[in-house]
């Protein structure tokens, strides 16, 4: 038995040696191979991200290694394209520790849009692989990468990311069908060029102003979900486009909102993508602006929104009148009833009616003033005329003018072809006074805005040239509403007592509210042209009052001196006005100055972003601050550290302002917006502001449940 059990051992030790053999054997004879290629990996809560390459060796004399950088972000996370948009940052990965590598090209997937602060970001979301041309020192070499790669990711929060990732590629052969399969799909995402792609490009076009970016394109295919991605250089950047498709869907003309401009040498790009394909195309620019040929909304729906934005234009002009810049217009319309007292009905009705038109006039007035602007590229808005130093300077003398004869200086403001024609404290009977009330009464309402008011301007701006007729028309008969009602009704001035020594009283007191309005002035006057200005502008002021007093025996000279006052004051503005930057004036240390590019930094970090906008001549906006914005429990909040406060002053032009409110869709001031972790893209208040409303958006703007963990691992 044992030496049975003895061959049966030799015979096992026999068999392992000769499988041994045949594997030796057999491992010899196949081709040299190498496992699947694939880098270390980076991961946190927001990324994962590795290196693949679809082949698994480098091949004797092969140049070429098709790479892909696979990042793979978590649900909620996004990633950025090669031009982000206004906030983010484009992944940049270098090479420099990298052995044989001559070169490493990334291609770039086409992007998708993405909104976060009120702002488009361009980018990517879930997995998406940016596919390398990478081109060998040495052919047929080994290459060695080492990779230092950093970009963003955003959720609620931005979170940056610096790793190395490394992958060794031997002399080999084979292929990794998996990853070439995937490095190759995302490859076909990238955009074609012009000659590969069925999409033309006809047309890219500025404005003259670079406020507003044309494309149109066309193709042999229907458009199915088309976008449009300029690219202008890093600091061009761009709202989001309002397309419009062919009715057979094969043309499309798109307007884009310039946010910033840039005047890099850079040869412009732009990128139309439609569901399945895309294209790049370096770019001519064209001054010759292409209409839109297509409506954006069927025509009966539009005579819908229209007629519906009239109604809110009516009822905001009509609020208009008890917002708190009544005080300047109070003491006109109550000037114009004491006028009328004691006359026929007809006389007061013909009278209210013409002052009515005086401020359907004023309104028509700055429709076409608008519409002229916006011809010539320059951003409007509500109130815009009170940044203008000649309006506000000449405002101030006629106001003061006005005021002195209220008090009984002189009986006539101005020589009688003029007051006839100004109105307010004419003693005349004649319907030029009446229209000049209206007049006046319109002008000094204009630096307010209202509830429904800016939801109607914005329309207005927003649309056509009859947009803006009809809707300032409508706010026009809103704010004359007063005149309106009195001249359908005028038996009610027949309630006033009847004329005596009360009248006197009352006139003081309604010279005592012009006076008021013309200090009002004078402040806005300080901020629009400064200190020297406005004092040359008062004392000139007083030197015509003074003439207008005194019993000078020869009009001639009295007039030449009038004249000669006006003249320095008007030249003063346009010579002497400082064009120092208007500063925050406030006496609460916690407003910071308006910077919009920071609102997404200081969002990213997790803090709380109040933006208010406001001007010296705007009084609802001083109303929100006296009432609201500088009182408890609002200061308290503000002055947190968590929240950043930032006051825009609109006092002069500013384009970043105007630029600010446009992409918020707004036209006008006041305009308060609160961004933070919970909304990103602002919650913006109304104009009449409240404590507990101002306290309930920066609660909820504050309180987002951000699910990001603080993102410290290191990769694995």
């Amino acid at each position: 038995m044992n030496s049975e059990k003895a061959v049966a051992i030799r015979l096992g030790w026999n068999a392992i040696r000769v499988l041994a053999l045949l594997t030796c054997w057999i491992s010899v004879s196949l081709p040299e191979t190498t496992q699947a290629a694939e880098s270390d990996v980076f991961e946190n809560p927001a990324l994962t991200a590795r290196l693949i390459s679809a082949e698994d060796g480098i091949a004797p004399n092969s140049g070429t290694v098709s790479l892909g950088l696979v990042l793979n972000y978590a649900e909620g996370w996004k990633g950025y394209w090669r031009t982000p948009g206004e906030v983010g940052l484009a992944p940049e990965v270098s090479w420099a520790d990298s052995t044989n590598l001559s070169s490493a090209e990334i291609l770039w997937p086409a992007p998708e849009r993405f909104e976060a602060f009120g702002i488009e970001n361009f980018g990517y979301s879930g997995e998406v692989i940016l596919p390398i041309r990478a081109t060998l020192s040495g052919r047929g070499n080994p290459l060695d990468l080492r990779s230092k790669i950093t970009l963003l990711t955003c959720s609620d929060v931005c979170v940056p990311h610096s790793f190395e990732l490394t992958l060794d590629l031997p002399t080999g052969t084979g292929i990794d069908q998996t990853s070439a399969n995937a490095i190759a799909a995302f490859a076909a995402r990238v955009p074609a060029t012009a000659e590969e792609s069925d999409i033309e490009i006809t047309t890219v076009a500025v404005d003259a102003k670079s406020t507003e970016l044309f494309v149109t394109a066309e193709s042999d295919r229907a458009f199915k979900s088309v976008d449009v991605f300029p690219e202008f250089g890093p600091q061009a950047t761009f709202g989001k486009p309002d397309i419009r498709l062919s009715q057979d869907r094969l043309s499309f003309w798109a307007r884009i909102p310039v946010h910033s401009w840039s005047n890099d040498e850079q040869t412009p790009l732009v990128t139309v993508t439609d569901k399945d394909r895309a294209v790049t195309v370096p770019v001519v620019l064209s001054t010759e602006i292409p209409a839109p040929p297509y409506e954006t909304a069927p025509l009966e729906r539009r005579k819908l929104q229209l007629a519906t934005i009239v109604v809110i234009g009516f009822l905001g002009g009509m609020i208009l009148n008890v917002m708190p810049c009544v005080l300047p217009v109070l003491s006109i319309k109550l000037a114009s009833v004491m006028k009328v007292n004691g006359r026929s009905q007809r006389v007061i009705r013909n009278g209210f009616l013409f002052s009515a038109f005086g401020v359907l006039t004023f309104v028509w007035l700055l429709a076409l003033m608008v519409l002229g602007l916006k011809w010539i590229g320059v951003s409007v808005g509500w109130g815009i005329q009170f940044q203008n130093p000649f309006f506000v300077g000449l405002m101030f003398i006629v106001v003061a003018m006005f005021s002195a004869n209220l008090f009984g200086l002189f009986e006539f403001a101005l020589p009688r072809v003029v007051q006839d024609r100004l109105g307010a404290g004419s003693t005349r009977t004649g319907y030029s006074a009446d229209f000049g009330t209206g007049l006046l009464a319109a002008v000094l309402a204009t630096p307010c805005s209202a509830p429904l008011l800016g939801t109607a301007i914005t329309f207005a701006l927003a649309g056509k040239a009859i947009d803006v007729f009809v809707v300032f028309t409508a706010l026009g008969l809103g704010l004359a509403s007063p005149y309106l009602l009195v001249a359908a009704r005028p038996n009610l001035v027949e309630r006033l007592p009847r004329p005596g020594h009360w009248m006197l009283l009352v006139k003081a007191g309604l010279g005592l509210l012009l006076l008021v309005t013309a200090a009002w002035l004078l402040f806005v006057l300080i901020g629009l042209a400064g200190l020297r200005v406005t004092t040359i502008i008062a004392a000139s002021t007083a030197v015509i009052i003074f003439l207008l007093t005194a019993k000078l025996s020869n009009p001639t000279i009295r007039h030449g001196l009038i004249v000669a006052s006006l003249a320095i004051s008007l030249i003063s503005i346009g010579t002497l006005t400082s064009q120092s930057k208007t500063e925050v004036a406030s006496d609460l240390n916690y407003w910071q100055a308006f910077e919009p590019q920071e609102i997404a930094r200081h969002v990213s970090e997790g803090h709380t972003v109040f933006v208010d906008v406001t001007a010296d001549w705007c009084l609802t906006c001083k109303a929100n601050k006296t009432l609201v914005l500088d009182r408890e429990p609002v200061v308290d909040r503000l002055e947190d550290a968590e929240i950043v406060a930032m006051q825009a002053d609109w006092t002069r032009p500013n384009e970043d302002i105007s630029r600010f409110l446009e992409r918020h869709g707004r036209y006008g001031i006041p305009f308060n917006i609160v961004f933070g972790p919970g909304a990103p893209s602002g919650i913006a208040l109304p104009e009449v502001l409240t404590k507990a409303r101002v306290m309930e958006a920066i609660d909820e703007a504050s309180s987002a449940t951000v699910g990001a963990e603080v993102l410290t691992r290191e990769p694995s």
